[in-house]
């Protein structure tokens, strides 16, 4: 029986389909036919526009972000596609908060509702720090049908996985 780790969860019934399109070596042409675009924001500096623009659609008055960048050091091992962070530092006699987020580098090449489902993600920590039903509520306002594309990003890291072997 396959180990589905970025499933668990998940209600058994789904994860039998899952496995099933895996023993029948249907989940890459599955995710191929659903989300057969690749984004074009391949640039930190691409990315930052890209996520000031969404911030400026959905989270006018929250809290400025002083850095976006893809992050080559964030991946599946940390158990992070994403990070936000608000980093401190003393500036003459204040202390200065700089809000930063990192998406994993493995997202430039990745279908353009993925990049906006990991930014929406990271976004939505500006507003809610934990994961609770505000935070995902959040998430589904700045991006409908939020809760299926993070499954079928779910099915993407296991397929990428699967792949590796």
């Amino acid at each position: 029986m396959t180990d589905l780790k970025y499933l668990r969860g998940y209600p058994e019934a789904l994860l039998a389909q899952v496995r099933q399109l895996i023993a029948e070596e249907r989940l890459g042409d599955h995710l191929a036919r659903r989300y057969p675009e690749r984004h074009q924001v391949q640039s930190d500096k691409a990315l930052y526009g890209y996520v000031q623009q969404l911030k400026q659609a959905h989270l006018k008055s929250a809290p400025a972000i002083d850095k976006v960048l893809y992050d080559n050091r964030l991946d599946l091992t940390h158990r992070a596609l994403g990070l936000h962070t608000a980093v401190s530092r003393v500036q003459g006699g204040k202390l200065k908060a700089k809000k930063e987020i990192r998406v994993a580098a493995l997202f430039k090449d990745a279908a353009p509702e993925f990049l906006r489902m990991i930014v929406v993600h990271e976004l939505a920590h500006l507003r809610e720090s934990e994961h609770n039903r505000a935070f995902y509520k959040l998430c589904e306002h700045m991006l409908p049908g939020y809760g299926q594309i993070e499954f079928d990003l779910r099915l993407f890291l296991h397929w990428r996985e699967l792949g590796d072997r």
